[in-house]
């Protein structure tokens, strides 16, 4: 087997930066922090009784492994679905399929790492509005 001569990157963050979806996160391998061609992979946190703003991702698969906290991920056009996911929990979300996890305390905070198929990773997120409450 012949390996190519290229580097292994090392990526230590230095803080967290703000993203299209309102969460703090520390980015770890992506196109501009790696060289990445084809994935970004980075950690989220979710403060205690926060939520991201409803999205989805252009044309990426995203998957989530939550390391710490109890989350609800309501998902579908309208937000109508739900999943409950705890620490320990691995989460599949298919390209375009908007999505909003939200913090299920109001004490801990949520940390999740995050991978996707793309390796911008915040080029192909789309804001969506949050549904209206039907009465």
């Amino acid at each position: 087997m012949m390996v190519e001569d290229k580097p292994v990157i090392t990526v230590r963050p230095k803080g967290t930066h703000p993203t299209k979806q309102s969460l703090p996160n520390f980015e770890g391998i992506s196109a501009s922090t790696a060289g990445s061609k084809h994935l970004c992979m980075h950690l989220v946190i979710i403060p205690p009784g926060g939520k991201a703003a409803p999205h989805y991702h252009n044309g990426y698969e995203t998957a989530i492994y939550i390391v710490q906290g109890r989350a609800e991920t309501k998902y579908g056009p309208d937000l109508e679905h739900s999943s409950i996911n705890e620490a320990g929990d691995f989460l599949f979300i298919p390209p375009n399929v908007p999505h909003q996890p939200v913090n299920l305390s109001d004490k801990e905070q949520v940390i999740a790492v995050v991978a996707r198929n793309d390796p911008n990773e915040q080029e192909s997120v789309v804001v969506v509005e949050e549904p209206k409450i039907r009465l």
